[in-house]
């Protein structure tokens, strides 16, 4: 009998160490599909870095009807990977997101246009059709055309807005006179298809002086009430900028890793390297601390353009914290 009940202690026991052992589960939903865009997250998960710090993390990929905010909104994921100004409007319109880091310090956005159309700059936006990605991703865009003063309704005065998908085809097909476009994407995609860089002209966002931020890690405010949440946080945070860092300095080896997560077989090796070394270009000079100065930047941005801004009121300083980053880069 002793020796039964000795026996069931420490089965007891090691069932109780296991537990306490067991990894803290953790969901991202990311912005759009597998691609190098979001490699850090894949190397950190490749490389064990969540592992090593107890979290077990599941890698959502998005997609052209998948709304990173009301996947969270929705309890569909801890983490979002969202751009400041989707994030920002949804804040204001009741959902309480907060920034707890910040990957991208600069934006890849940009129009890129055939020199055909007569698009010479946005003075010539007038009158045309412009390809614009939705579910968030409209805003910077809203916010140009508003600061430019040009009507997004059509007509001679404004622009045709196209909704445009996953591809480049409004711009192949000639639908649209500009379509939206990531230095380490879609232009590439043009590039591709056979049309050459002379016979095409890009605004890059950064350059019109409307850049915003994109690519932050966002959750829900009530997440930082309670001090477990805020530790895996900050366990993820770590791991995740220690996968970003790795990118950067192997890019090459990143891009193979998102390519071995791509369960779609859509992408390409030659175009996922290629797109890798652009995206270090946007995260470099990042250690996931938000910029207090990026973020008044984009606030500023989204609220210029006269009588429809994208946010109507500037959201203060409670959308977004250095809590997680703190802890974790220390």
């Amino acid at each position: 009998m002793k020796t039964l009940m000795g026996t069931f202690g420490v089965a007891a026991l090691s069932s109780l160490a296991g537990l306490a052992q067991a990894a803290d589960d953790m969901t991202l939903q990311l912005k759009w599909v597998t691609q190098a865009q979001f490699a850090g997250y894949y190397v950190a998960q490749d490389k064990g870095f969540y592992t090593e710090e107890d979290l077990n993390v599941t890698i959502k990929p998005g997609g052209p009807d998948i709304a990173p905010t009301q996947v969270i909104a929705g309890g569909g994921a801890d983490v979002t990977v969202e751009w400041m100004p989707a994030a920002l409007s949804a804040r204001e319109k009741g959902l309480p997101l907060v920034n707890i880091a910040q990957p991208f310090k600069s934006s890849g956005m940009m129009l890129t246009c055939l020199k055909e159309s007569g698009v010479t700059g946005p003075q010539d936006f007038k009158g045309r059709t412009l390809g614009v990605w939705f579910f968030g991703n409209e805003f910077p865009f809203l916010s140009w055309m508003s600061q430019l003063g040009i009507p997004t309704t059509g007509g001679t005065d404004g622009v045709t807005v196209l909704k445009q998908g996953f591809n480049v085809d409004p711009l192949l097909q000639k639908q649209a006179d500009c379509i939206s476009t990531m230095t380490y994407n879609e232009y590439w995609q043009v590039i591709d298809a056979g049309i050459s860089a002379d016979d095409l002209i890009t605004f890059k966002y950064e350059d019109q002086g409307v850049a915003t931020l994109e690519d932050g890690l966002y959750v829900l405010e009530d997440k930082l009430s309670d001090p477990a949440e805020v530790d895996k946080l900050t366990r993820f945070v770590r791991a995740s900028m220690k996968g970003w860092k790795w990118a950067e300095e192997n890019p090459a080896q990143a891009a193979m890793i998102v390519l071995d997560n791509d369960a779609t077989g859509a992408q390409t090796e030659g175009h996922q390297i290629r797109m890798m070394g652009e995206v270090a270009k946007l995260t470099a000079g990042s250690n996931g601390a938000l910029d207090p100065a990026d973020y008044e930047r984009t606030v500023q941005s989204l609220l210029s353009g006269g009588s429809d801004p994208v946010i109507s009121a500037h959201p203060g300083d409670s959308a977004w914290t250095h809590v997680i980053t703190d802890a974790a880069l220390n």
